[in-house]
């Protein structure tokens, strides 16, 4: 949980920061970038760091994935120009990239299915309280003190986290030669890059027809192509393709896309949304979307009680419908806008995201032994990557489009039919992700729970 919430917090922390690091350090036009530049480091190094951890043993990967962390949060701290800002918010991307993974991946290895709902529960709830304390934290920093101490609070986290990490997590793992694919991790970098490169800057640092994109989208493709023919060939591939085989990985991974491009449509559109058409203040609007993380871990930690009575194909149906039906309200109710019906359909949302997000990601876990585990968790967290990338590729073209089209940005009523737009395309997502949900194989706990043999968990 003190690992998550590294994570949790810088992901909420800094854009209530934004305008006090511009007038400090200039760079308007590159600011978006200290988003971009994080997102990107992290989701291409994650499916890396999981690889490894299913070789090596998770234990020295999140250390080191914290440790990188940390001095990336410390260059933060005395960055001294925007571009250095940016450089040094890719280095925080590559500790996120392991972290995150690692710790959903532990709790994987540490719980029974039975269990693991619960835990799941409780990291959940850590996204929960960083949607509060995180806003409230940048503007208390920025305001009184200043923004550099942003990144200078993650250092007592970070060492207390690697401080309990080392003295009550212990693992056994098997030793022995392991031929490393360095030619398929550096080919598939490379091409993610590119890929999510631009989805997340098509449309906005270059247009969609420029040669930048087109190049990108064929150049990052053609490197795809070569990683599916450098993995056939490896001895231990970096992402066994063998898993994708599978109709239940392939299913949830599909499900995880879904989740994150809901997600991202919903914390990026609704503040605007309601600031712009309701007069609601930043925080007002803000605690709107955090009733979406605050019902996420409360069903989240209650899942395992559906899971383990009905099976996790009918849990995540009923999450996925509940889903839908609060994406649903959000858009009939965007016609007349209120802080308060928007608030109830983002709580909504978030109960049926924790029925779908937690017993799809433990059906994946529970489906492998422990050295495929941590590929199928990363696999996972960077299906939801690619689904925020996508989304915002996508939900920005519709609401740019929108707005241009009745009035510009400085219009209101152009700004509510923008996120109208929005709201909308979320919901086809959760349609969509209805009938990827259908076909999820029926799947109790006792079909596909693995027993960790090469791990025992410290018995304090």
């Amino acid at each position: 949980m003190l690992s998550t919430a590294l994570i949790a917090i810088d992901a909420t922390i800094l854009a209530t920061a934004v305008p006090s690091i511009v007038n400090d350090l200039g760079g308007l036009a590159q600011f978006p970038w200290l988003f971009s530049v994080y997102l990107l480091a992290q989701a291409v190094s994650v499916p890396v760091y999981a690889k490894l951890a299913d070789t090596l043993g998770r234990k020295p990967l999140i250390l080191v994935g914290i440790a990188i962390f940390l001095a990336g949060s410390i260059l933060c701290g005395f960055a001294w120009s925007m571009t250095s800002l940016i450089v040094m918010r890719a280095i925080q991307g590559l500790g996120a990239g392991a972290v995150l993974p690692m710790t959903i991946t532990i709790a994987g290895d540490i719980y029974t299915v039975a269990e693991r709902a619960r835990t799941q529960g409780y990291i959940a709830s850590v996204w929960a309280v960083s949607s509060v304390v995180g806003p409230t934290l940048g503007g208390v920093f920025s305001q009184f003190v200043s923004w550099r101490w942003i990144f200078f609070v993650n250092i007592p986290i970070c060492l207390v986290a690697m401080w309990m990490l080392s003295r009550t997590y212990h693992e056994k793992v098997e030793r022995h030669g392991h031929r490393i694919d360095y030619a398929g991790a550096g080919v598939l970098m490379a091409s993610l890059t590119l890929l999510i490169l631009a989805l997340l800057e098509g449309g906005q640092a270059w247009a969609w027809a420029s040669w930048q994109s087109i190049g990108a989208f064929v150049i990052g493709g053609l490197l795809l192509v070569v990683f599916v023919l450098v993995e056939r060939r490896a001895a231990e591939p970096v992402l066994p393709l063998e898993l994708f085989s599978r109709r239940l990985i392939v299913s949830t991974s599909l499900l995880s896309l879904g989740v994150g491009a809901i997600l991202v449509g919903l914390t990026s559109y609704v503040p605007t949304f309601l600031e712009r058409t309701t007069g609601a203040a930043p925080v007002v609007a803000g605690l709107a979307v955090a009733a979406l993380t605050l019902g996420w871990p409360v069903s989240a930690s209650q899942s395992g009680r559906f899971y383990l009575r009905i099976g996790f194909r009918v849990t995540a149906l009923i999450g996925l419908t509940l889903t839908t039906l609060g994406c649903l309200a959000l858009w009939l109710t965007s016609t007349s806008p209120n802080v308060w019906s928007t608030a109830a359909s983002c709580f909504l949302v978030g109960l049926g995201l924790g029925l779908v997000a937690t017993p799809t990601l433990i059906a994946a876990q529970s489906s492998v032994p422990w050295n495929e585990r941590a590929v199928v968790t990363g696999s996972n967290m960077f299906m939801r990557s690619v689904g925020s990338a996508v989304g915002v590729a996508i939900f920005g073209a519709i609401f740019n489009g929108v707005i241009m089209r009745q009035g510009g940005e400085a219009s209101a009523p152009a700004i509510q039919s923008g996120s109208t737009a929005v709201f909308l395309g979320v919901l086809l997502v959760a349609g969509a992700s209805i009938v990827v949900g259908l076909t999820m194989p029926q799947a109790r706990v006792e079909d596909v729970e693995h027993r960790p043999a090469q791990l025992e968990p410290d018995a304090a």
